[in-house]
């Protein structure tokens, strides 16, 4: 349900792990699979393609009325448009899963669906589209979900790891997605600088707002006592002093963390330079929200959402801000 890119390579990777898998997107969505199938490349350019008779490709939510599992893949601001649509059409006996940013998309879709069981989820990878079919796997990390005794969830994350996914079922899925989501800080500075993430993370410029943002985010965690679980190899709370390290060092330790394809870009990046709605306010608002709720206050990721919302509502693309402007703005030493 909602199958732009993520939800494209989770659909492709279970069909080609034998799946019978439904897709619904936009319109556009079925004229590309349509006519070319789905060609999923991996960062090390390993390529599997699905036939287009593999899938089946639809508009309606219907579509999904006989599914046993629903995939949530649409972006935050659209989760209850998506699950008011779901609750009519799928029964007590479908298992959904939310695999979104953020870490409110389950709470939403279990208040639209009461009875079912609903389960939060974690995509630990960026995708590429590229376009006919094609997508690009940007950068690496595991699948979560949500841990539950449900056989539907053995059989999934069976055909999931079949398809080559790192998959972790967690018994606390919130605590993943609050990690999760300080690494989605710099989503942000993808779409506000127009510059790719390896950029992002080596550039000192770009990496000492990164850190800013992360460093206040922790605190704000700390602060309302929401302690976040491991997602990768380093704990969350290390990533401001981590990137305190000079770039040499840096990339020796990012190689054990993640791999990051050259021309890899947030999703957030994209829907800017299409002009479309952001997931700003459920990635550094969460953290403006929280410190609201603790006493707390966090106002560089404030100002985040502030340039990002000026982004959005000029329908322009990326403002391509540089380092030293992006500081400037809000309001560190460049």
């Amino acid at each position: 349900m909602g199958a732009g890119a993520i939800g494209c390579w989770l659909g492709g990777r279970l069909a080609a792990s034998g799946a019978e898998v439904v897709l619904v997107g936009r319109v556009r969505l079925q004229d590309e699979v349509g006519a070319h199938g789905l060609t999923l490349t991996e960062i090390d350019g390993t390529t599997t393609r699905v036939a287009p008779a593999a899938v089946t490709c639809a508009t309606d939510p219907s579509a999904v009325a006989d599914c046993a599992v629903v995939l949530v893949a649409v972006k935050s601001g659209q989760t209850r448009e998506a699950a008011a649509s779901l609750a009519s059409v799928v029964g007590d006996r479908t298992l959904v899963v939310s695999m979104q940013n953020g870490v409110r998309n389950a709470d939403v879709i279990r208040d639209a669906l009461p009875g079912r069981i609903v389960l939060g989820g974690i995509v630990g990878f960026n995708v590429r589209s590229l376009g006919e079919g094609a997508f690009r796997r940007a950068t690496s990390g595991p699948l979560v979900i949500e841990a539950h005794d449900d056989p539907r969830l053995v059989e999934l994350a069976a055909l999931l790891r079949a398809g080559g996914f790192d998959l972790e079922l967690a018994p606390d899925i919130r605590a993943v997605q609050w990690s999760k989501l300080v690494m989605n800080l710099n989503n942000a500075i993808s779409a506000l600088s127009d510059r790719p993430t390896r950029e992002l993370i080596f550039s000192p410029g770009y990496r000492r707002v990164l850190r800013a943002l992360m460093r206040e985010s922790i605190d704000v965690l700390r602060a309302a006592g929401v302690k976040p679980g491991r997602l990768g190899v380093l704990p969350v709370a290390v990533f401001p002093a981590v990137l305190s390290l000079p770039t040499p060092l840096l990339r020796l330790v990012a190689r054990a963390q993640l791999k990051i394809d050259p021309e890899a870009r947030s999703s957030m990046w994209e829907d800017i330079s299409r002009g479309r709605p952001t997931e700003v306010d459920e990635l550094n608002g969460e953290i403006v929200r929280l410190a609201a709720s603790c006493g707390a206050t966090a106002p560089l990721n404030a100002r985040i959402v502030a340039l990002v919302r000026e982004a959005e509502a000029r329908r322009e693309g990326s403002p391509k801000m540089t380092p030293r402007e992006l500081s400037s703005a809000i309001g560190i030493s460049p």
